[in-house]
């Protein structure tokens, strides 16, 4: 500006000719207020030129002629009103004018202490000309305020406003009483909502806004480029921003505010503090809504009514939805009234209003919060619509929003949940040993717990690995037991076998039959000697004589540390194994309540021939919910747990894991840890004990035999976790429809496999397919059954049923048809056997990976059908088939309506499947059976103890299954690279292999292929092992081997490291498994460990 430019008539005469014109002279002049040297001179202009319109008429011209007003905002008229009375603020057309909005805005930001911004960080969003920014830093001198908008104009209107204020007329600082003036609190930047803070790290402490609504979004309203030079009419509708935000609260016009409110959550620190103005259009309901559901505590600090003109677009909205807005009969009425009346209202001459409401907001739980919007926004923006944080009680948002925190890191982290041993998350295991060492002194480690899915399952896996002659359960858990070892008999305790098993005093079990009956008439029927008595609650005394096994429970509270003492003494001298339930005791709580039972294993080790069960049932959100955890302190018991977790359940839910043990993170992180715990003591042998009860013989010959997991990263998943799942915990409340997947199944299993389905069809869910499988094992050894298995079958299965004492008939395959089933072989075995049950995997065989074209399956159907044999159709390991030309899909409706027609009656075929690898749920696993026979359906049924998917599991597994069928592009191409991955791995492997010297039958479609050891058979090798005492490197000894079928698993898993499966497990003769579900970096170290081996034995 050159100096003749100093004429306020010069001035003027340019902002005359437009408002374009206008705010061009005023950059000018703010180039000028940024340059020290003509700051002064600069300001004293702006005096000049706001005296020649001094008054409120000529202010009025001055907006409409010269297209600028510059007028006064008086302070002292507001609650808490100190320093100086009035601030000078001036204003331009593409901008917000002050309204009456934004006064009572700042009526509300009153309405806080003093203390609210004092020293603080603080940022106003859409500052508009920036007046309650500089009033803010005014009033409560704030350590920094950013002022931030999105319209360039505004943003250099609101720095020659700050000049306006920051310095006298004569264009001298104005200093505070900390010697500072308001330049050095105040900035003003250019701002889409948050973005200035964001992209530069600036955490704030306070966020305040004063953001419209939008009563008609226009979806093109963002789509041109922003700039100061765009139209007066388009940077004004910028201010209003007038794009849809993406978020559900659009449909209020309360997106963008929605939209500023997750984008603070990210910027704010955890004590932070947002402060918005919020018309109360929607309904206050709606408005707190906005809040409460993304985790905040929300408090109302100021409320009156502004006066409404035209509210047509709200009137539509009510008319094609069942919301109702809220508004007022005049700007005294609190009755409110839909838009329709008050639009009637305002037709017939009255006047109508709504609320201006000032809210307060803090985070609940700050950190998780933050954890949980921080996963949202990296490509799951779609879920936010679905989050609810809000709760009424807090015991629920302190164990649920945690929880969520959680998942979300895991998630974000992964995209898929890891690999975790059958025992359990090794991290869960370790979180419940610290729960027992910190809140009750038991020292125990994460190698002394075994997780189960519930503790139903636990008693009924621990029964069948002991099989004891007499088992005493307790009443209550009989219903989740065999109904078919029910009976009323009474056993006289003279025929009382000297072993077995102890679960309460309560029930019986005997020679596999359980005996029930009354407690109170134990004492008639024992006729030997009698231990103490143990009280229970006052009630009758009650003796139990510990000579079977058993599980023991009632009015656990109220036992002692001696009774529990005598009572491991005397199941300890007569050879009876004791487990002992504290389930309905034990407190996930920071001040949980000790028992004796807790107190006595505080000091004293937990004897061999004992073991604690504890079901976890106690959360505050789902009732359902359920896992359970079995410590013992004896190795041997902990590794055959282990391994009938495996053999029976396949794994426990890691959902459920991951829920409980966020539970006893927080209390861990709650409590500090004991450095000085009570010394523990030894085990006192005062007689020497009898010899105690072991593990049946054949059960343990199984778990001898099976080769199951080796290491905890055998197996780790590659793929893809769907975020459904957090989804599905962050609803509230959902519908029983959203979680029904039987449709969903029923049209999956059609269109996959055209298996056919009734009305009479029985869907049944479970955690996991293994399960389901064991299941339909005792429903044929219940009928007498033999259960023929292909050689080549997954050797976990052909595990399984031998511990659950099937019995069973393997038919030979050979190389010559790929080691698949031929018609020939399967006619001569169902000649030779009665009551036929066959099991196969199909399409993709497990573990070969070969694939059953639908006329193969025809043809060994129909032979089944010729003999009335039971089919187990698994086709858990399919839906990724990468190399089948020439099989085609399964179309089994037209096969099954012909074969059923002529069978005998028993043939029937029942599907066993699973969605894990179908739907790349990543670690996520849903088993399901569909059975079309009655009478098998009752027999199912009369195994209770089956662990079923929670309700979350069903409602994500429904959401896949949807995605699925509207063939969705993101889930199809994620398929699609998958198959496109193990097709890859499957050509390394085998050329790996071969260039080993290995036998190698090519895949064409699942995880898994076998091969041959041909050049490593009669080879021998040099191998080490630790010694026995569990010494270093230096004190291992060294051993030779030579190589054959049996031994080759371990001769691989010494020398390199890499667990495989031999042909023991396969059921081919001389052929072993591996398998290539890894991580990429993992698979590459497989594919080193066999040519290590090759090296080795070189």
């Amino acid at each position: 500006m050159e100096n003749s430019a100093w004429s306020v008539d010069g001035f003027l005469d340019q902002c005359r000719q437009s408002g374009d014109s206008a705010y061009t002279a005023f950059r000018s002049l703010l180039e000028k207020l940024e340059d020290l040297t003509t700051r002064a001179p600069a300001r004293v202009f702006l005096s000049d030129l706001q005296k020649r319109f001094a008054s409120g008429e000529a202010s009025e011209q001055c907006l409409s002629t010269f297209h600028f007003r510059i007028q006064d905002i008086f302070l002292d008229q507001y609650e808490g009103y100190c320093g100086r009375k009035k601030l000078t603020m001036m204003v331009i057309p593409s901008i917000f004018i002050p309204e009456d909005w934004s006064f009572t805005f700042y009526e509300g930001l009153n309405r806080h202490p003093d203390s609210i911004f004092k020293d603080k960080t603080v940022a106003e969003l859409g500052c508009g000309n920036g007046w309650i920014s500089i009033a803010i830093a005014e009033k409560w001198s704030p350590l920094k305020v950013y002022g931030l908008d999105i319209n360039p104009r505004a943003v250099k209107i609101s720095w020659i406003n700050l000049y306006l204020n920051a310095l006298d007329d004569n264009g001298q600082p104005i200093y505070d009483g900390e010697n500072k003036t308001l330049l050095d609190r105040v900035e003003f930047h250019e701002s889409d909502l948050l973005a200035y803070c964001r992209d530069r790290g600036i955490e704030l402490e306070r966020i305040v806004g004063c953001i419209p609504q939008i009563l008609n979004p226009n979806p093109d309203a963002m789509s041109k480029m922003i700039t100061e030079n765009a139209s007066e009419e388009f940077l004004y509708s910028l201010s209003n921003y007038c794009a849809l935000q993406g978020f559900v609260e659009d449909q209020f016009g309360l997106g963008l505010i929605a939209r500023a409110v997750e984008e603070g959550i990210a910027v704010i620190k955890p004590m932070g503090i947002m402060i918005f103005n919020m018309g109360g259009r929607p309904g206050q309901g709606v408005c707190k809504r906005l809040f409460e559901r993304r985790g905040f505590r929300v408090t109302r600090l100021w409320q009156t009514k502004a006066a409404d003109t035209d509210i047509s677009a709200l009137v539509e909205i009510e008319k094609n939805s069942p919301h109702r807005f809220e508004f007022f009969m005049g700007l005294a009425g609190d009755q409110p009234i839909c838009a329709r009346t008050a639009w009637a209202y305002g037709k017939a001459g009255g006047r109508i209003s709504h609320a201006l409401s000032v809210y307060s907001c803090q985070l609940r739980q700050p950190n998780q919060v933050k954890t949980i919007f921080e996963f949202l926004k990296n490509g799951f923006h779609e879920i936010s619509s679905s989050l609810d944080l809000f709760f009424e009680d807090d015991s629920v948002a302190d164990e649920k929003i945690p929880f969520l925190a959680y998942l979300a890191s895991v998630l974000k982290g992964n995209s898929f949940f890891p690999y975790e041993p059958p025992a359990g998350s090794k991290r869960f295991r370790n979180l419940i040993a610290g729960f027992m060492r910190t809140y009750h002194h038991v020292p125990v480690n994460a190698d002394n717990v075994v997780i189960f899915p519930s503790r139903a399952v636990a008693i009924e896996n621990a029964l069948r690995l002991f099989s004891p002659r007499l088992a005493i359960v307790d009443e209550d858990l009989t219903r989740h037991l065999p109904r078919q070892w029910l009976t009323s008999l009474k056993i006289e305790f003279s025929n009382i076998p000297p072993d077995g098993l102890i679960f309460t005093c309560d029930s019986r079990i005997s020679n596999g039959q359980l005996h029930a009956f009354d407690v109170p008439d134990i004492k008639g029927q024992l006729n030997g000697p009698c231990p103490t008595p143990v009280r229970f609650n006052d009630r009758a005394h009650q003796k139990v004589e510990a000579t079977g096994g058993g599980y023991w429970d009632s009015h656990f509270e109220a036992v002692t540390s001696s009774a529990f003492e005598h009572l491991l003494n005397i199941t300890g001298k007569i050879g009876s194994r004791l487990f002992l339930d504290m389930s309905d005791h034990f407190e996930l709580s920071s001040l949980p309540s000790s028992n004796g039972v807790l107190k006595y294993l505080s000091g004293t080790p937990l004897p061999s021939h004992a073991a604690v069960i504890c079901g976890l049932v106690k959360n505050q959100v789902y009732s359902d919910l359920e896992v359970a955890f079995v410590i013992s302190e004896e190795e041997a018991i902990f590794k055959a747990l282990s391994k009938t977790v495996e053999l029976l359940e396949g794994n426990t839910a890691l959902i459920s894991q991951y829920y409980y043990g966020c539970l006893f993170r927080e209390l861990l992180a709650f409590q500090l840890a004991d450095r000085h715990p009570p010394a523990r003591g030894l085990v006192c042998e005062n007689e020497k004990p009898a010899e105690m009860i072991g593990f049946a013989s054949s059960a343990l010959s199984v778990l001898d035999n099976a080769e199951l997991s080796i290491t905890e990263t055998e197996n780790s998943s590659v793929i893809h976790m769907d975020a459904s799942i957090f989804e599905s915990f962050s609803r509230q409340n959902m519908a029983e429809s959203e979680t029904d997947i039987t449709t969903s199944i029923r049209q999956f299993i059609k269109s996959n496999y055209g298996f056919p389905t009734s009305s009479g069809t029985e869907f049944i869910y479970a955690d996991c397919s293994l399960a389901l499988f064991n299941k339909l094992v005792l429903c044929c050894i219940q009928e007498g059954g033999t259960l023929c298995f292909p050689a080549g079958s997954n050797g976990n299965h052909v595990s399984s049923a031998k511990f659950l004492k099937a019995n069973i008939v393997n038919i030979p395959t050979n190389s010559e048809f790929g080691f698949k089933l031929s018609e020939k072989t399967l006619a001569g075995v169902f000649e030779s056997v009665n009551n036929p049950w066959l099991y196969i995997s199909g399409p993709t065989i497990n573990p070969t990976g070969l694939v059953y074209s639908n006329g193969e399956m025809e043809n060994i159907l129909s032979i089944c059908a010729k003999f009335g044999a039971k089919v187990v159709l698994d086709t858990s390991f399919s839906g990724l088939e990468y190399d089948f030309e020439g099989c085609g899909g399964w179309d089994l409706e037209g096969i099954l309506v012909r074969l059923y027609s002529s069978s005998k009656p028993s043939f029937c075929v029942s599907l066993l499947g699973g969605l894990s690898l179908k739907m790349l749920t990543g670690g996520l696993t849903c088993g399901f059976l569909v059975l079309n026979q009655p009478l098998l359906i009752d027999a199912f049924y009369s195994f209770p103890g089956l662990s079923k998917p929670h309700s979350t599991v069903k409602y994500t597994v429904k959401k896949l299954l949807g995605l699925r069928e509207q063939k969705a592009g993101g889930l199809l191409d994620a398929v699609a690279e998958h198959k496109r991955i193990l097709c890859s791995r499957a050509k390394r492997l085998k050329q790996t292999l071969e260039s080993c010297g290995w036998e190698v039958l090519e895949s064409h479609a699942g995880v898994s292929m076998v091969a041959k050891p041909s050049a490593y058979l009669n080879k021998v090798i040099k191998l080490k092992h630790p010694s026995k005492d569990g010494g270093s490197a230096e004190t291992t000894t060294a051993y030779e081997i030579k190589i054959n079928d049996s031994n080759i698993r371990e001769a691989i898993l010494r020398a390199t490291g890499l667990g495989i499966n031999s042909a023991s497990w396969t059921g081919i003769p001389g052929y072993c498994r591996f398998t290539f579900a890894l991580e990429d970096s993992e698979f590459g170290q497989a594919l080193d460990c066999i040519i290590k081996f090759k090296d080795l034995i070189q």
